[in-house]
């Protein structure tokens, strides 16, 4: 069965996409180049995919670094560090990203016969992301349904999912997670410090594992 897969680069997506391909799905990968300071993430989606033969596309939306202000797509503008729950975390939000991608993604879906799209939000996401909320889900899986005369399903597996549970699972998967990207920071090592930085250690403290990537302290 023919799917697309929103690929970031990350662990989450990149677990995913393993997952899928476990399942038995004929995945075609779609990442997306916003004009984001942690690029890296982009050259780990790249190097996964063609190390497991997945077709793959890179996807350029500029404009949201226009449109979408955030300390993401902002070089003047400070990543905050700390954990997720923190106030200060929303300047790592960039407004409705989620949604661009889905639609973009549901293009890429119809246009090659992929009758399901995926994408890994998960439930440490609900507390900062709109865009990661079973609500938000659920109202696009409806949306996409309605978007063509062919019906694409949205699936979105991990959302009530801990990122430490991901980690687990993409162990048992054969996940090499050295081949993955967090940080925001868009430096040559992880900052260890910013907000995907710190759920990335603490997932891995939870699933009881060491974290390969190397990091600045």
């Amino acid at each position: 069965m023919k799917a697309a897969l929103i690929f970031s680069g990350g662990m989450d997506s990149t677990t995913l996409l393993y997952d899928m391909i476990h399942e038995g799905y004929e995945v075609s990968a779609l990442t997306f180049d916003y004009c984001q300071r942690h690029k890296k993430e982009i050259r780990c989606a790249e190097k996964t995919c063609a190390k497991l033969h997945i077709p793959h596309k890179l996807v350029g939306v500029p404009v949201l670094n226009d449109l979408a202000p955030s300390s993401l797509t902002r070089a003047s503008w400070d990543v905050p560090e700390g954990n997720y729950a923190e106030e200060t975390m929303k300047q790592t939000v960039v407004p409705n990203r989620n949604m661009v991608f889905l639609s973009l993604a549901a293009s890429y879906a119809i246009g090659t016969g992929a009758p399901h799209l995926f994408y890994a939000a998960h439930a440490g996401d609900h507390a900062i992301y709109p865009d990661c909320r079973p609500a938000f889900v659920s109202a696009m899986a409806t949306a996409l349904h309605l978007c063509d005369w062919n019906d694409l399903v949205l699936h979105a597996p991990y959302l009530w999912m801990s990122k430490g549970d991901i980690v687990k699972k993409g162990l048992e998967l054969g996940v090499n997670y050295a081949d993955t990207w967090s940080c925001y920071k868009g430096e040559e090592l992880s900052c260890g410090k910013c907000g995907a930085c710190t759920e990335r250690l603490e997932a891995f403290e939870q699933a009881g594992a060491a974290d390969p990537l190397k990091y600045q302290d």
